[in-house]
């Protein structure tokens, strides 16, 4: 018998164990590291490059953030969150598989823009408390959905970060304990991720948000290389990947055509593998 998780994969990916390719955007207008001189050209061309490698190479989906905006906020300007709904719609009509769309670290932002460009998906972190470097993160889930029903948004999914980068969460409850808060409040999936973009996750807290949400899928968000990534998709019900891709492995760095392709068979044979072992379950 397939699985809820599988279900919800082929509704929004098509496939079960989808591999969500990562486009990270240039600074923006907005922020401090913007180039003012450049503009928003050499934004658009990278992205453009980006996504053309991913799509070529065979990812199951998109995912377009504003990586470059350092240092990152809690609340996004009018002025980032254009540009990125920009950025984005010039590059719409190359769209041959879903995408998504995040805003660090701005959920309601976020959503606003995934709603302009007809994103599929959007991620952020919609649960829990958290002290980060970017200061407190308080996501309010209440009001996100709200807001998500207000615009139209009620058939985008919601990708929540249950251990978000760059900070550790207040209080008792545990990851477990926020993937089941994050699914009784009606989040599409769940997100596992290491300190920072690039950086491996604890392995427990990914079998941990699967323990607890079976019905729910929990998916890798950072971290994910080339010699782990089979092995993590035994357990994720699909992986999000940027720095992997990149030239060298670095984060700055655009995507590397070989690199993007070797994760592209990883995650087929991770998905061949799985849905034979359905097979055999599901043989009577």
């Amino acid at each position: 018998m397939t699985t809820e998780p599988d279900d919800v994969m082929r509704r929004i990916f098509g496939v079960v164990k989808p591999l969500i390719g990562v486009v990270h955007l240039l600074a923006l207008p907005g922020s401090s590291s913007f180039n003012r001189e450049l503009g928003m050209a050499p934004i658009v061309a990278a992205a453009r490059q980006d996504s053309e490698i991913l799509l070529e190479a065979g990812v199951d989906g998109l995912m377009f953030c504003n990586e470059g905006d350092l240092p990152y906020r809690v609340d996004v300007g009018t002025e980032q969150a254009t540009a990125l709904a920009a950025v984005v719609g010039e590059l719409r009509p190359l769209m041959t598989r879903p995408f998504g769309v995040d805003l660090l670290w701005d959920p309601l932002a976020t959503l606003a823009v995934g709603k302009a460009v007809g994103a599929s998906f959007v991620r952020e972190v919609f649960v829990g408390v958290y002290e980060s470097d970017m200061g407190q993160l308080r996501p309010d889930p209440g009001a996100a959905f709200s807001y998500r029903h207000t615009i139209g948004a009620d058939d985008m999914a919601i990708f929540t970060n249950l251990t978000p980068e760059f900070a550790s969460p207040l209080g008792t409850r545990t990851v477990g304990d926020r993937a089941q808060g994050a699914h009784f409040f009606g989040c599409t999936a769940a997100l596992i991720s290491g300190p920072r973009a690039g950086q491996a996750f604890r392995f427990s807290d990914l079998e941990d948000a699967k323990a607890a949400v079976p019905a729910m899928p929990v998916l890798a968000n950072t971290g994910v290389r080339h010699d782990t990534a089979e092995r993590i998709l035994e357990v994720a019900d699909g992986a999000i990947v940027g720095t992997s891709l990149k030239v060298d492995g670095l984060t700055a760095n655009r995507i590397d055509p070989d690199r993007a392709r070797r994760m592209v068979r990883h995650a087929a044979n991770a998905r061949e593998h799985h849905l034979a072992r359905v097979a055999i379950a599901e043989t009577p």
